[in-house]
């Protein structure tokens, strides 16, 4: 009897009982996984232009993609915790990331211009994506996660904007 009811009550602990219906999480953990790998894609993608930077802006865009690939770094952890805190395990493979996500790796050493015009039109991209989630978040009534998702928008948009006003007019 006492192991009955301790498997009873290990299975109530593995639930996810928080207020948001199972439907609604599974929704969310599909949306923070888009984002997750968009992030994870950007992640390595600015990692990569920060390694191979070459030229006259090579100082000003070497800080300031290590700055940003640092946050991003920090972000995928945050996303993929969120996946997981809603009951939901994170996609975790590349190929899983490259199908998910709207941002495509980039081939090649491009110029210090072209990384930043590809990471401009990629915080961009980002941004939607992660409003789209916020969208679903609200609509589930999930503050945490819509909360979380708002700073990720500002730190893209600031981001982007950064970038921009790197380019000459």
């Amino acid at each position: 009897m006492a192991t009955v009811n301790a498997m009873q009550s290990k299975a109530k602990i593995s639930e996810v009982n928080t207020g948001i219906e199972g439907k609604d999480r599974k929704e969310l953990a599909a949306s923070l996984g888009r984002a997750l790998a968009e992030t994870y894609v950007l992640y390595l993608k600015t990692q990569g232009f920060h390694w191979n930077v070459v030229g006259p802006m090579f100082y000003g865009m070497h800080k300031l993609s290590e700055a940003q690939y640092q946050d991003l770094a920090v972000a995928v952890d945050d996303l993929a915790e969120r996946i997981r805190a809603l009951g939901h395990p994170a996609p975790a493979t590349f190929v899983k990331f490259l199908e998910l996500s709207q941002i495509k790796e980039m081939a090649g050493a491009p110029s210090a211009e072209e990384s930043i015009r590809a990471l401009v039109s990629d915080h961009e991209t980002i941004s939607r994506t992660f409003r789209d989630a916020v969208q679903v978040a609200d609509d589930d009534d999930d503050i945490v996660t819509a909360d979380m998702l708002t700073d990720r928008i500002k730190f893209h948009e600031k981001a982007a904007w950064m970038l921009r006003s790197t380019l000459s007019k």
